[in-house]
């Protein structure tokens, strides 16, 4: 099985990305697969997304609910999207992980509104 499809199948990634002086901060979060990459959600406002306009590179890897991380990290490159793709982002993650998903991304809607969170899509280079 290829990177794309094992981390795919991963309950959790954990999602590293890169502060300006290049330290690197991992992060746990759902993920499904769309197409050719990966996507996750996340808050708008994060830190993460941030660090990711400021540099796109990152490196995911397959974890538990805490971060742990098991089998080998790949290098890829992350992308905000726009309200339309975070839609779709919304939707696989919904599929993917069922009841829990649409609880979890009911009351995200409820407490911060539609735009206050993104999806990212993860391209493995």
């Amino acid at each position: 099985m290829n990177n794309l499809a094992a981390l795919g199948d991963e309950q959790y990634v954990s999602v590293t990305t890169y502060r300006k002086d290049g330290t690197p901060v991992p992060t746990p979060v759902w993920v499904a697969r769309d197409g050719d990459a990966l996507v996750f959600w996340t808050v708008a406002a994060s830190a993460k997304i941030k660090r990711i306009g400021n540099n796109p590179e990152v490196a995911v890897a397959g974890c538990d609910v805490r971060g742990r991380t098991h089998g080998s990290q790949v290098k890829g490159r992350a992308e905000v999207l726009d309200a339309a793709g975070t839609e779709r982002v919304r939707g696989l993650l919904k599929r993917k992980y069922g009841l829990s998903g649409r609880v979890v991304l009911l009351f995200s809607t409820l407490r911060r509104g539609r735009a206050g969170t993104v999806g990212v899509r993860v391209t493995i280079i």
